[in-house]
């Protein structure tokens, strides 16, 4: 049986009034440049919005030609100061395929538990059983509802932590939304608001929060700031700043126009990481001095990218998903 739970709809005139407003005008605003965007808002903001100017009810607006415009005061090389570190070889163990299953939910990430994992949508968290591959309950949040793009979750006693943020927008917003892992209701949601990029994983290791704040190289970054600027933050259990670090420009290149999407500490002391799309795994490690990650292997996996987790029940088996095909996937470590 499954048990579906939403939030509250956002209602009234206001409420109306602002998703008018987003949907007529951010198609146009993203087109422009620093001062067509500028003059934009001032002629929307005086004039109002145009009748009739906002898509269809689910039409998705196109992304061609929405590519990032450096506005002519970012004149700046993007020099890769104390941050030009090679790539990592390609190791000799991979994550080599054990099983597939369907869940169309799975479009962001997946997260696990002994006896379930979780495929993450933008608005969706959907439970499964793992020994049957059958659904047990889901979770929607509205369009019009307060989650926009849920990233990644990760299950810490018995909670879903989730990386929430409201990409593609600017200014980048982000929050941890935590839910009840048996129920899927939501529990507690911690508002990081503007901060150091987009959120897209939020783990826990060595008594910390670690989180991914992320920047785009394309019309959902910030102009001045590509995938260079994405940054590893970590926080005490006040959610007080302790330290940050770098990626390697060359890690940054290979994500690049992205970010990284999914990230976990291993048994081993290390942080691996994910991209976007990239069948890979990269294995990373805290920096002695500085303040760059050390990447130091890169694993050949069957996920393509996105938010993933190590097996709770085996460290040595990761589950991730396949987005085109709407599927969750499990690899195991082999080689080495």
């Amino acid at each position: 049986m499954t048990t579906t739970l939403s939030h509250p709809v956002a209602s009234g005139p206001l409420a109306a009034a602002s998703r008018a407003f987003r949907s007529a005008v951010r198609p146009r605003l993203s087109q422009m440049g620093s001062r067509g965007l500028h003059a934009g808002l001032a002629t929307t903001l005086m004039f109002g919005v145009v009748a009739g100017a906002a898509p269809l009810e689910g039409q998705l607006v196109s992304r061609e030609g929405r590519e990032l415009v450096r506005p002519a005061s970012d004149s700046l090389p993007r020099e890769p100061w104390g941050r030009r570190l090679g790539a990592a070889p390609m190791s000799d163990r991979r994550f080599e395929e054990e099983r597939r299953y369907p869940a169309p939910e799975a479009r962001q990430g997946v997260a696990a538990d002994a006896d379930h994992f979780y495929a993450v949508g933008n608005r969706t968290i959907a439970k499964y059983d793992r020994e049957t591959g059958e659904r047990v309950a889901l979770f929607e949040s509205p369009a019009d509802g307060p989650l926009i793009h849920l990233n990644s979750c990760v299950v810490l006693d018995a909670r879903l932590v989730c990386a929430h943020s409201n990409h593609p927008g600017i200014p980048m917003l982000s929050s941890v939304e935590i839910f009840d892992a048996a129920t899927l209701q939501p529990v507690e949601s911690r508002s990081l608001g503007v901060y150091e990029g987009s959120l897209t994983w939020v783990i826990r290791h060595d008594g910390s929060w670690w989180m991914h704040f992320a920047h785009y190289g394309n019309y959902s970054g910030v102009p001045g700031h590509g995938p260079e600027w994405s940054t590893l933050v970590r926080f005490d259990d006040d959610w007080r700043r302790l330290a940050s670090y770098a990626y390697p420009v060359s890690l940054m290149e290979a994500f690049t126009p992205n970010s990284s999407s999914g990230g976990n500490w291993g048994a081993d002391g290390r942080l691996y990481v994910t991209g976007h799309d990239e069948a890979e795994v990269y294995v990373l490690e805290l920096p002695e001095q500085g303040s760059v990650l050390e990447w130091v292997e890169t694993i050949p996996a069957p996920m393509e990218g996105q938010a993933w987790v190590f097996d709770p029940t085996d460290p040595l088996r990761v589950f991730g998903i396949l987005r085109g095909s709407g599927e969750v996937v499990t690899g195991r470590l082999t080689g080495g």
